[in-house]
């Protein structure tokens, strides 16, 4: 049997426990001891898992599941809908003449006060249009500035992996000189933390650690903090902004082909590679170098994300840029299985889609992690292929002289460098974060913009539809007779073999049965529907008398799936011992998500029970409220009726990243307000904040069959009001 997960609590918590238990003393499904074999039983993955690809059988099925893979990258990096673009205001200047090519100093604003730093190297003999090349250099400390020392380079050319002791001391400057010289206009820029573009320190982008309580307040706040995630702003995020900015800048040359615009890079330079030909349609050829495979999928948390990969991964993500060419590579590290597992499914996906001669792998195995000599000029021969550059290959790079740190660095006293640091880090993300509010405010008021922005997104936080939910079977394990009343009771687990999850649910039906059916959540479970004698409450037995069928659940560690009944207060977190939420939650759906799962499998189960039943849902707390919110945003219009009672919740007001609330996202598209907002159809009796109340109502102006009432009854009579306001309904 699946291991229970033992819930985590304070003293005060395990009274209100006790006290639950003690009030709601509701039949159970299953013997005492023994709980659901339910998958979420099992470890946390991360990102040392297994994330193997799986091409589908065709190019519809392929084309339905890149567009939800792609939507969720996009979401998970903050980049849906995608930031403003303000004016790039780019400095070119310290222009250095070479043989055969100039390299000059480029900084630019991605978003206002916030620089990308790099240079830019091109051909000094430009006829027509030319290739451009995009270069992201990866985890190499200094990477773009830095020179390796004569010892350092005698060794690499002793083991084949370089050739020059002069060009062999910069990898990077090696691959944009000889870029050049074919030519290519090259832009090479920093990766935060990097080289010139300290406003953000490596300590924090690369290697964050420990939350910082300071950072974490309800408004400008700073990067990896509850607030920061709930509204998906990310280092890894802002890379993937620059890099799409970056994409702009060399475009913007006018002597830049665009229909030949290539990327690639190294390891975290792979990352951001493989990300930016995944999401933006504008590259051409992609050459993501030692990074792509089923294995770990990237350390650093520059990049990871929350949501990124979940049920994904990096050689899916690879996939999304088929059938345009692309090549990778692998060394003696976490790619050299990719022969074996990956490239053949990417391969077999290429072959599906009619370009088979369109994606290589390098091997390189007997190299170590980096971005060598050998593994350049395969990538020289790919953009030659394609590109249609006319050199005789194999490429081989000649030597040059590299030039000096002084010669490369951006800033100096003509061009000082801008101000950084932790007020600046809390700047950018208030702009980010009101720039994304304006364009949701925006599209939330007509239904165009809640189908096409806010509904998208809620799904990705989801991580499901109705659609999606799965294949579910009730297996009843008890039923109880209604001790000479109209309607029965059957207790059982509902079984998703799709999705191996097992939510516990008590099914009251009665005689004579109607076509409507309720689902009703409470925070104790199933026991809420249940009085301390073990009877139906009052309010469920009105409903059973009117004919109506009412399920009650367990969702995901409430209830049956608790080891001692106390409520879980804190939810697992993976091993690694940062306290990033991405480390777990890039992986792994959040325990909100988790429970909004187990609704949409028991709306199934109801939905699919009986012909033409009638599915209505109710949720009248602060626990469930959110979670039925959640599930009717994403539920396709199925749920004809819901009376929710969030009792004033926010997630923007979620303290923790490991609270049982916390949805990553679930801040940023416009909270519990945006959530009701998103659903398609169905009507709606709200219990919420005046401020919450009023701005739905303005919205929804646009639908004015939509029927959305005010619960506005005392909290004992909540229950009684719902129950009225669902039977009277036609």
């Amino acid at each position: 049997m699946l291991k229970p997960i033992p819930a985590l609590m304070s003293a005060g918590l395990l009274l209100v426990g006790l006290a639950i238990a003690l009030r709601a003393e509701a039949p159970r499904a299953l013997p005492p001891g023994e709980w659901p074999r339910d998958g979420r039983y099992e470890p946390l993955k991360d990102l040392d898992g297994y994330f193997p690809f799986r091409p589908p059988a065709t190019g519809e099925a392929w084309e339905r599941r890149a567009e939800w893979v792609r939507r969720r990258i996009l979401v998970s990096q903050g980049l849906w809908p995608l930031p403003t673009r303000t004016p790039l205001n780019p400095v070119i200047h310290g222009r250095i003449e070479r043989d055969e090519y100039t390299v000059e100093k480029v900084y630019f604003e991605s978003a206002p006060g916030f620089f990308v730093t790099g240079n830019l190297y091109r051909p000094k003999q430009i006829t027509g249009r030319v290739p451009g090349v995009l270069f992201a250099h990866g985890h190499w400390q200094d990477a773009r500035l830095a020179l390796s020392g004569e010892e350092e380079v005698r060794r690499e050319i002793a083991t084949g992996q370089e050739r020059f002791e002069q060009g062999g001391r910069s990898r990077f400057q090696s691959l944009c000189v000889q870029l050049a010289r074919m030519g290519c206009v090259v832009w090479q820029w920093d990766m935060l933390g990097n080289s010139d573009a300290q406003q953000l320190s490596a300590a924090l982008v690369h290697g964050f650690a420990k939350q910082r309580p300071e950072m974490a307040t309800a408004k400008d706040w700073g990067l990896f903090s509850p607030q920061a995630e709930l509204h998906l702003q990310s280092a890894m995020g802002l890379q993937s902004w620059n890099s799409i900015r970056s994409l702009d800048f060399l475009l913007s040359l006018p002597e830049v082909d665009p229909e030949r615009v290539a990327m690639t890079g190294a390891s975290g330079g792979g990352t951001q590679t493989m990300i930016l030909a995944a999401i933006d349609p504008r590259l051409k050829l992609s050459f993501p170098a030692v990074m792509v495979s089923t294995a770990m999928q990237g350390g650093c948390t520059c990049e990871n994300a929350c949501l990124l990969r979940v049920d994904t991964g990096n050689v899916e993500f690879a996939a999304l840029f088929a059938p345009k060419p692309q090549g990778l590579t692998t060394a003696d590290d976490w790619t050299r299985e990719m022969a074996t597992k990956g490239f053949p499914e990417l391969k077999q996906l290429y072959t599906l889609l009619g370009a088979p001669g369109n994606v290589m792998l390098h091997r390189g195995e007997c190299f170590p992690h980096n971005y060598n000599a050998v593994s350049r000029s395969a990538f020289y021969g790919w953009l030659n292929r394609h590109f249609h550059l006319g050199f005789k290959e194999p490429i081989i790079e000649r030597d040059y002289v590299p030039l000096s740190r002084e010669e490369l660095s951006v800033w100096n006293a003509q061009h000082p460098a801008p101000p950084g640091g932790p007020d600046f880090e809390r700047h950018l993300l208030r702009l980010w974060h009101e720039d994304a509010q304006e364009q949701l405010r925006a599209a939330a008021q007509s239904e165009a913009g809640r189908r096409t922005v806010l509904r998208p997104a809620i799904e990705i936080l989801v991580g499901r539809t109705l659609a999606d939910a799965g294949e579910v079977e009730f297996q009843p394990t008890r039923t109880l007779a209604g001790d000479g009343a109209p309607w029965s009771v059957q207790l059982g687990l509902l079984v998703n073999s799709t999705h191996q999850e097992q939510p516990v649910v008590a099914l009251l039906t009665p005689t004579p049965r109607t076509a409507r059916a309720v689902l009703w959540l409470t925070r104790e479970g199933k026991a809420g529907l249940f009085g301390p004698d073990g009877a139906p409450r009052a309010p469920v037995q009105e409903l059973l008398r009117a004919g109506w069928t009412v399920c009650g659940a367990d969702l995901f560690l409430q209830g049956e799936f608790l080891t001692n009944g106390v409520p879980v207060t804190e939810t697992r977190r993976v091993k690694n011992p940062r306290e990033a939420a991405a480390y777990t939650f890039g992986y792994n759906h959040s325990l909100f998500a988790q429970r909004v799962h187990d609704v949409l499998s028991v709306c199934a189960y109801l939905l699919q029970s009986a012909p033409a039943v009638r599915l209505s849902a109710v949720a009248l707390d602060a626990e469930t409220g959110p979670i039925l919110a959640a599930a009717r945003a994403v539920a396709g219009g199925r749920l004809e009726a819901a009376v929710i009672d969030t009792e004033g919740f926010r997630f923007a007001e979620v303290g923790a990243i490991h609270s049982p609330a916390f949805l990553p996202g679930g801040a940023k598209y416009l909270d519990v307000p945006g959530l009701l907002l998103a659903a398609p159809a169905g009507d709606l009796l709200l219990g919420d904040r005046e401020d919450g109340w009023t701005w739905l109502t303005q919205c929804l102006q646009d639908q004015p069959g939509l029927r959305v009432e005010r619960l506005d009854a005392p909290a004992g009579e909540r229950a009684a009001r719902a129950v009225a306001w669902l039977r009277a309904r036609p």
